[in-house]
Parts: structure tokens; sequence; C-alpha cells
């Protein structure tokens, strides 16, 4: 009984000390998120619109809050958007085949539990130490300034 309190206790100093972490601690590793001023779907939908605008694949756009009532549950809007171009993506592949396995590119649209909408999606640089790329400097900067000029885009 006593280790289960002092185990008890622990596990509620940790879950207080989380719940008063910044923000940034609670962010994935490799993921750039920006705010946006739409809900998801409309956020979605001008990304989407962006995206086909100049001349993007995109390949997929998937609710998930749409799959959770598929099977009787509650999830907050949440939808994701695969996307891509073979001109960027191939380059970047030749450099490093395993960068294969995150492409095409992905942006996830959600709610939070404040309300607020966001857009995320893979740091390049995080693909680039990810998957040991080098050579490919000039390519990331173009996947970057790309991905930073559609998610402004989109949220604002």
């Amino acid at each position: 009984m006593r280790l289960y309190l002092i185990r008890l206790s622990g596990l509620l100093l940790l879950s207080l000390s989380l719940l008063c972490a910044p923000a940034a601690l609670w962010a994935a590793e490799g993921l750039v998120t920006v705010k946006s001023s739409h809900s998801v779907n409309d956020t979605a939908d001008k990304l989407k619109d962006v995206l086909n605008a100049k001349g993007m694949t995109v390949f997929k756009r998937i609710n998930h809050t749409d799959g959770a009532k598929g099977v009787g549950l509650d999830l907050r809007p949440t939808e994701l958007i695969v996307f891509g171009n073979p001109k960027v993506g191939t380059p970047l592949m030749q450099c490093a085949q395993s960068v294969a396995i995150d492409l095409p590119q992905k942006a996830l649209v959600w709610e939070d539990a404040d309300g607020q909408v966001w857009l995320g999606y893979n740091d390049p640089q995080y693909l680039k130490k990810r998957h040991n790329i080098e050579g490919c400097d000039e390519e990331m900067e173009k996947i970057e300034a790309a991905l930073r000029s559609l998610a402004k885009a989109a949220t604002q």
C-alpha cells in the first residue's frame, strides 16, 4: 500500500509539472506549427487550393474526425493533406533514398482543446538530420521556403 501511494504521489507531481510546462515542450519533434485564423475545414480547403494553384499534386485528404465517428469515437476536427511534386521530391530521394518514407509531404490541420486551429508539417531540417541528407542544401532550402509559403497562404 505504501509503495502504491509513493507511485501515485510521484505520478501526481509529474502530471502537475507537465501542466505547468511551456507549450513548446508539447510540440512534436521535427514538426513546424503555424496558427491558423480559420477553421480546420477552411484551412485545409485553402491549403488544397494553393497547392493546386502551384501545380502540386494533392494525393489525398484524410478527415480523421470522420474516421473516428465511423467507429463511434470523438475527435476534435483533424485533417491530413498528402501532397507533393516529383520534381522536388525525386532529387531529395537521390541524395538519401530513405527520405522516401517521409514523402510525399503531409500537412496536418487540427483544432486544439482551446479551439485554436493549427497547421503542422515536417521540418525539412529534421528530415535532413533523420535521413543524414548531404549534398542537397539547395533542394532543402527550396522545400523550406515552399512549405513556409504554403502554410502562410493557408493560415492567414
